[in-house]
């Protein structure tokens, strides 16, 4: 395996994970140079984009590609210490072993019902290749098998249960020290400047937070939503459910 000469740790999630929540825990440490979807953004925004409803006359970067973020994330590296956020299906053809070999992993899941009725509400409209499942469960399993071991699997539910622990363990298994006033921050977070989808609508929740912090779980119902919605539950749901056999644990 080869290493950079500062480590780059990714957090692969799904969307609507809680996982923006965790990267702003991530930026108050203050000694990592974090990053919000990198390749989110060339997939959504990039000048040949991949999603799935993109239509001529959408957003796009000039020059902004999958293979330049890769490159500014290593020039980023040689600099110091990197932390990504981002979604696995957004570069499921890029996952070679010499580039996974780049990265310390862990993976943020959540129950696709909380996640997927979420999207619903952002997005009616949004496509069954957007909500990535079957593609963070792809990208475990190939770690898995090329390493001989699980990388870190965190459930959301049992962050936002126990957050501080929780961290604790996520920080022992990427290799960095445990930084507990990270876990809290001033209201009003401005995710303008990190957030490249529309200036990040999508986080209202974090704007209004003041840390992570113990939440109770939450349980949706799933007869409220329509059949399309119901069925993309159905076809995610065992993904879902295999990652949460490797979930780690809070220390005792």
């Amino acid at each position: 395996m080869t290493s950079d000469r500062f480590p780059i740790i990714a957090l692969w999630a799904v969307p609507r994970s809680t996982s923006t929540a965790f990267e702003w825990m991530m930026r108050q440490r203050g000694d990592l140079d974090c990053l919000h979807e990198p390749f989110g953004e060339a997939w959504y925004q990039g000048e040949a984009p991949l999603w799935h409803r993109y239509t001529p006359g959408e957003k796009v970067t000039p020059g902004l590609t999958l293979e330049s973020v890769w490159e500014d994330i290593q020039r980023r590296a040689e600099q110091g210490p990197v932390f990504i956020k981002d979604f696995p299906h957004y570069i499921n053809h890029m996952w070679t072993p010499d580039f996974l070999s780049h990265f310390r992993h862990a993976f943020l899941i959540r129950d696709p019902a909380l996640t997927i009725t979420s999207m619903h509400a952002q997005w009616p409209d949004f496509n069954e290749g957007e909500v990535g499942f079957a593609e963070q469960r792809a990208l475990f399993d190939l770690l898995h098998a090329l390493n001989g071991t699980p990388p870190p699997v965190f459930d959301s539910n049992d962050l936002l249960e126990n957050p501080e622990k929780m961290v604790e363990v996520f920080c022992q298994s990427v290799g960095i020290p445990f930084i507990k006033e990270a876990l809290t921050w001033e209201p009003g977070a401005d995710t303008s400047a990190y957030s490249w989808w529309d200036g990040g609508s999508f986080h209202q929740n974090l704007k209004e937070s003041t840390g992570l912090k113990r939440q109770k779980r939450r349980y949706v119902d799933l007869s409220e939503v329509p059949e399309r919605v119901r069925q993309v539950h159905r076809r995610q749901l065992p993904h879902y459910a295999h990652l949460r056999n490797f979930r780690s644990i809070s220390l005792s």
